[in-house]
């Protein structure tokens, strides 16, 4: 591990993951809306994006992708029209009165929520840059193969950790219970978050 700050590369993963964003937004939403175990297979979704994003990063996709605008682009619009498409979901069921009752778990509502985490962490351009960077500026060149993937999964288990206890935490008994008493506030407000991130995303000029 010569020259790589492990601890330097854990705290990074660590305040990107605790940071509220659209990841976060999701994780407690499904988990409010549908349970544990829809929070939890919906953070799955979500850890395997960012294993995804880290592995690639680490072997270099990162830097290809930051060096070569259209790649980095076409993830940023897709990335936008994504958190679009969450919102205006959101800003639906905010104007459908009364309480819905809890969705269905089968195997196939399931591997949509999956489905959803994966997505809404590939189509993310802040994963790109995140990692990309981290990568470049916390892993020297030349850095031997095992060093790199046990970087990667550390990294790994600290946000599976982090964004799978977001699960735990948003289904309890109690947070599940505001939620059905505050519904309509709470997907207002995740349309409103969605749709900000989105034109925040569309908007950004990098470089």
């Amino acid at each position: 591990m010569d020259g790589v700050n492990l601890l330097l590369i854990m705290a990074a993963g660590l305040l990107a993951c605790l940071s509220p964003g659209p990841a976060t937004l999701t994780i407690a939403g499904t988990a409010m809306q549908r349970g544990r175990k829809a929070g939890l297979i919906v953070a799955a979704g979500v850890s395997t994006g960012s294993l995804i994003w880290s592995v690639a990063a680490a072997f270099g996709l990162g830097a290809i992708m930051l060096a070569n605008a259209w790649m980095f682009e076409a993830v940023r619009y897709f990335g936008a029209a994504y958190l679009m498409y969450l919102a205006i979901r959101s800003a639906r069921s905010a104007l459908t009165p009364g309480t819905p009752k809890l969705h269905s778990s089968a195997a196939k509502s399931l591997k949509s929520i999956y489905a959803k985490g994966l997505a809404l962490h590939l189509t993310n351009p802040k994963a790109v840059l995140f990692f990309g960077s981290l990568y470049a500026i916390a892993i020297p060149p030349g850095t031997e193969p095992s060093v790199l993937l046990t970087v990667i999964s550390v990294i790994a288990v600290q946000s599976s950790l982090i964004f799978h206890g977001y699960a735990l935490l948003f289904s309890s008994t109690a947070a599940v219970r505001i939620y059905q008493r505050l519904r309509r506030t709470f997907e207002t407000l995740f349309a409103a978050a969605f749709a900000t991130a989105s034109w925040q995303i569309f908007t950004a000029r990098l470089g």
